[in-house]
């Protein structure tokens, strides 16, 4: 049996990333993928869907400005579209399996062997490998499992991923449906709300059991992006219950019940079922083995399982279902075991972004969540027609948000950013939420001109009571609260 330092079950964004961190230190690496290397990070989830995101954005852009450059409404072929982003998938497929080849080269001492098969945990150090050729069995000192996540799916509702969808299904689509309900207001089901609104192909529905969607986002970020989808056509069904949802001569029918009582009955070409994600764990061996588990995923402690020599990263544990947070504890797990982390593994600090109309990038608490802790703080937000590169990109929509401790230290809580962009000022203040600093630092930090992260700057300085701006002549477009004991006061604004 060929032996191996580590065993990675799992090439998705988190398992890649654990491989590779063991190649760092010298270590033989066995990497284990049962379907489509890259995982669902590129095949069917984040890589691909922010293709679609972009793709469609652009054709938004040339609605917007067609008068601007005299042109008609775009005339946009879906099948187009839907190679693009097939190009783009295997673009980083291609990249990955290369890559994994020239590391299984003797110019890299074959530090990784990559098996397309489907594993099973035997014991501790046993892992068992079926594939097309027949059944192997390797040896490792441990064990890492990335094997990521899938759709949830609802047992009432007949899901055949060509009418009613998961978004595994959206690649089965063969042209822009006329009318889709989305179920499920959450963040993967509002980005292909947009994503099918911003096309103009689609007339959408969305099915939302609050009186808002994105419930855990604060009201002035969801009111921005409630207003677009409604602007570009999608109905938003607030305080709905979804009764039955059924396929009725190859088209969709559901019924909904409202909170006042109220039913009523919708005839759509598609549905998209987006209500969460679920761990891939079965089948592995893992309840034979004795691995703790809930039906949230594996319980780790620091990623590592209650077997000492196995370990869990990324989507199939109960922590933080991202991309970029699997990557980190894919590589964290692999310096725990051959080697001493620099630093604890937090997640206080993990930027976020949901690809909307307009992004919404995040980092650290927002209000809810600080309220919800009981945590009082300051608060301090620029919109964005303040800030000299929004103006020029002629596009003011959204805002600057930033909470920091209620005291003179004034250490950064979180922020939130509304906007053209708002992914690009995260870093400086997840670098301080992770430092535990206050923002002293970023106030007089030369930022480029013309920049969205200047935003950032004169929230900063607001806060300390230098902005270039003062909010009390800005009519509005400023403000500077104080948050305590649940009530806020205006300082500024």
């Amino acid at each position: 049996m060929a032996r191996f330092d580590l065993c990675v079950v799992g090439a998705g964004p988190s398992g890649y990333a654990a491989a590779m961190r063991a190649v760092d230190f010298g270590k033989k690496v066995l990497l284990i993928e049962k379907s489509q290397l890259g995982g669902a990070g590129v095949t069917n989830g984040a890589l691909s869907s922010k293709t679609w995101w972009d793709l469609a954005r652009n054709v938004d852009q040339l609605y917007k400005n067609r008068k601007r450059y005299n042109i008609n409404a775009p005339e946009v072929n879906f099948n187009i579209l839907k190679q693009e982003v097939e190009n783009a998938v295997n673009e980083r497929k291609e990249m990955l399996r290369d890559h994994l080849e020239r590391l299984h080269s003797s110019d890299f001492n074959e530090l990784v062997t990559f098996v397309q098969g489907e594993a099973f945990i035997v014991s501790p150090n046993e892992i068992q490998v079926t594939t097309d050729k027949g059944t192997e069995t390797y040896v490792a000192d441990y064990i890492v499992l990335a094997t990521g996540s899938r759709p949830r799916k609802l047992p009432d509702i007949p899901i055949d991923e060509k009418i009613i969808l998961t978004s595994d299904g959206i690649s089965n689509l063969e042209d822009f449906p006329k009318s889709m309900v989305i179920l499920g207001a959450g963040v993967i089901g509002c980005e292909f709300a947009t994503i099918f609104s911003s096309i103009r192909k689609t007339k959408v529905h969305v099915i939302d059991k609050g009186d808002h969607i994105l419930p855990f986002e604060d009201s002035d970020v969801v009111s921005v992006i409630e207003k677009n989808m409604e602007e570009h056509g999608v109905l938003i069904h607030r305080n709905s219950q979804m009764i039955r949802m059924d396929i009725v001569n190859g088209e969709v029918e559901y019924e909904l019940e409202y909170t006042n009582g109220l039913k009523e009955v919708f005839h759509v070409e598609k549905a998209l079922v987006s209500v969460g994600r679920i761990p891939n764990y079965e089948g592995m061996g893992l309840e034979e083995l004795g691995v703790k588990m809930d039906n949230r995923g594996i319980i780790d402690d620091d990623t590592q399982t209650s077997i000492p020599n196995i370990y869990a990263v990324g989507d199939i544990t109960a922590d933080i279902a991202l991309v970029n947070v699997g990557e980190l504890e894919g590589r964290y797990a692999v310096e725990r075991i051959f080697g001493i982390p620099a630093r604890k593994l937090v997640y206080e600090n993990i930027s976020t972004i949901m690809f909307l109309n307009p992004e919404v990038a995040g980092v650290g608490l927002n209000q809810k969540q600080a309220e919800a802790k009981g945590i009082d703080y300051k608060l301090a937000v620029v919109d964005y027609s303040c800030i000299p590169r929004a103006i020029s990109k002629r596009n003011t929509q959204g805002f600057v948000k930033m909470l920091v401790t209620n005291d003179d230290k004034m250490k950064v809580l979180g922020m939130r950013v509304v906007g053209n962009h708002a992914s690009s000022a995260m870093q400086a203040v997840a670098l301080l939420i992770s430092m535990n600093a206050g923002i002293e630092e970023l106030a007089e930090c030369v930022h480029p001109h013309p920049s969205i992260p200047e935003g950032i700057q004169e929230c900063v300085r607001l806060l300390m009571g230098t902005s270039t701006f003062k909010p009390n002549a800005l009519n509005g477009k400023m403000a500077y609260k104080i948050c305590a004991d649940g009530t806020c006061r205006n300082v500024y604004g």
